[in-house]
């Protein structure tokens, strides 16, 4: 069987990511530092040549600006996805992690608390996050079995393709930092997924904010 390769990509930072607030759905654009970031990592994937077949992105302002760059530095279009959206974080969207329990003290408590059927008044579910992620992922390689696939996506959409190749629960703590701009491999060998490099950040020269996508 043909492997199928995924390189994802952290959109960069925004204001937002900086204030520790929420976004999930909400369209936020790149800061200046995440402009900044987009065109370096795009410029880095050129410098090293990077080989791949095609792009896609999150259609939310951050990852398709993020995308955008590697659109120029590359002459190729990104196919744009809204499955590849950060999760509906419902009635705690907009608000800060310190906003949060103070406002919706009992909703922000079965946050964290990692309840998988809650949709957060609103929003989404633990479950139907997962559920949309990898149905996303799964329809794209099965568009490009064999091929090498950059993917400019979220966080939060970025964990849940983790926990999808190592096999992680969905009630565990995240395990892995995603940090804006990081390149994050994955591979899927025709059997089974697996994580082939995380949360590299290299290409970035030091400017990578590493924080929770919100």
């Amino acid at each position: 069987m043909k492997t199928t390769r995924f390189c994802l990509v952290r959109h960069g930072e925004t204001d937002w990511n900086v204030a520790r607030r929420l976004q999930g759905h909400t369209d936020i654009p790149l800061n200046q530092h995440g402009i900044a970031q987009a065109m370096q990592m795009a410029k880095a994937l050129k410098a090293i040549d990077l080989q791949f077949d095609v792009l896609y992105s999150s259609d939310l302002q951050r990852a398709a600006n993020t995308a955008g760059a590697i659109e120029k530095k590359f002459g190729v279009k990104a196919i744009i996805d809204q499955q590849l959206r950060e999760r509906h974080l419902g009635a705690l969207q907009g608000l800060t992690t310190e906003e949060g329990p103070q406002l919706k003290p009992d909703l922000w408590a079965i946050h964290l608390s990692r309840n998988l059927d809650h949709p957060l008044e609103g929003g989404e579910s633990i479950k139907q996050f997962a559920n949309r992620i990898h149905s996303a992922l799964e329809n794209i390689r099965m568009q490009h079995v064999g091929k090498t696939i950059l993917l400019v996506s979220h966080g939060g959409a970025l964990d849940m393709m983790y926990r999808l190749a190592c096999k992680q629960s969905l009630e565990s703590e995240k395990a892995v930092a995603v940090p804006n701009a990081s390149l994050n491999w994955i591979s899927h060998n025709g059997h089974f997924w697996q994580v082939d490099k995380w949360a590299d950040t290299s290409h970035l020269e030091n400017i990578a904010l590493d924080n929770l996508d919100l």
